[in-house]
């Protein structure tokens, strides 16, 4: 009896044993499923800001973000390492793209209140220069092998126009667009530009830069088309839609769509983590939809990450796995900048 009830104890010792470590074992890949693809790591406080925030850009070497105040007519400078705001730009009218310039350490702000691209000192952020460029300057973008940056403006007589950034002059050709030019992105290998054109009947234009020859690539059943990412190892564009919210994928090479699915509403901006091969959409709804690309033809949303209703501008800085949201001023509440770092 004894020899028995020993064995029985063992065994029903060793079965307890192996729940208790498969329950671990559970908990644990339970754990690791419940983690998000993006964290939120910082609130940044942007204190005496009110109205609408819009686009962002970095200086990585002095560790600045630069936020768009356009309800403020300012461009907020912040120390991301130490957590607050270093200093104010001001005298800006309507600052909606903000665009920092590492080859020759400037800052590019368009104004949409009076048709200009201010050119900052990227040490002091003294004015340098004020270029007048058209009506509704929006998006900067800036092409190092080109050296040349970029700015979509115009309502009906829209385009993108050419700045020469050690020169800070204005450069030719203008390339025309059906319309206001929304988020827009530069291939230098193929030299092309692609540019969301919701006037045009939700289009995304293919812009030869050599020839200026202009093609139209729908997106049928979609209304305002203003967000862009780009993929140029895969030769995909990213294109969100508001109405519905949806991101659809191009391909650069045919024009074709590649697929399509619904993400977060009302995004201002998206951007394309390439170590990481995913997608983040920004939506004012109050999440960020993150999107993995599997390969170039296959997409899956794998989850909405919960931000703040408003916030549907940012900033994804890749050196530092970190992604940067604007978050307009509430009630008692100041506008902030949101931290998020980005998981494996």
């Amino acid at each position: 009896m004894k020899r028995l009830s020993l064995i029985t104890f063992l065994a029903l010792a060793s079965l307890a044993w192996l729940a208790i470590g498969a329950n671990q074992s559970t908990h644990a890949a339970s754990a690791t499923r419940q983690v998000a693809p993006l964290q939120l790591e910082e609130q940044i406080p942007v204190p005496g800001v009110a109205g609408r925030l819009d686009h962002c850009s970095a200086d990585f070497k002095r560790r600045r973000l630069f936020l768009s105040a356009l309800g403020n007519n300012t461009v907020e400078v912040i120390d991301t390492f130490a957590g607050r705001v270093v200093q104010s730009i001001r005298g800006l009218n309507l600052p909606q793209g903000v665009l920092y310039v590492p080859d020759v350490d400037k800052l590019f702000v368009a104004n949409a209140g009076d048709g200009s691209v201010k050119i900052f000192d990227g040490s002091t952020y003294a004015l340098r220069k004020t270029l007048e460029i058209g009506e509704d300057p929006d998006n900067l973008r800036y092409d190092p092998v080109l050296r040349r940056v970029f700015v979509g403006y115009g309502e009906e007589d829209g385009g993108i126009a050419m700045i020469d950034p050690a020169r800070e002059e204005r450069v030719g050709p203008t390339f025309k667009t059906d319309g206001h030019p929304e988020s827009f992105q530069i291939d230098s290998s193929a030299d092309h530009l692609y540019v969301n054109v919701p006037d045009a009947g939700t289009v995304v234009e293919s812009i030869d830069l050599k020839t200026e020859r202009l093609q139209k690539w729908p997106q049928k059943g979609l209304g305002q088309n203003y967000a862009m990412a780009f993929d140029p190892n895969s030769h995909r564009i990213f294109s969100v839609a508001r109405k519905p919210p949806m991101l659809v994928v191009l391909d650069t090479q045919t024009g074709k769509e590649v697929t399509r699915m619904p993400v977060a509403g009302e995004c201002d901006d998206v951007f394309f983590d390439a170590a990481r091969k995913r997608i983040y959409v920004i939506g004012a709804e109050g999440f960020i939809s993150v999107v993995q690309q599997k390969d170039p033809d296959h997409y899956e949303l794998v989850a909405s990450v919960p931000s703040t209703i408003g916030v549907k501008t940012g900033f994804f800085y890749e050196k530092r796995d970190r992604l940067y949201v604007g978050v307009p001023a509430k009630a008692n509440d100041p506008a902030q900048v949101w931290t998020y770092e980005a998981q494996d």
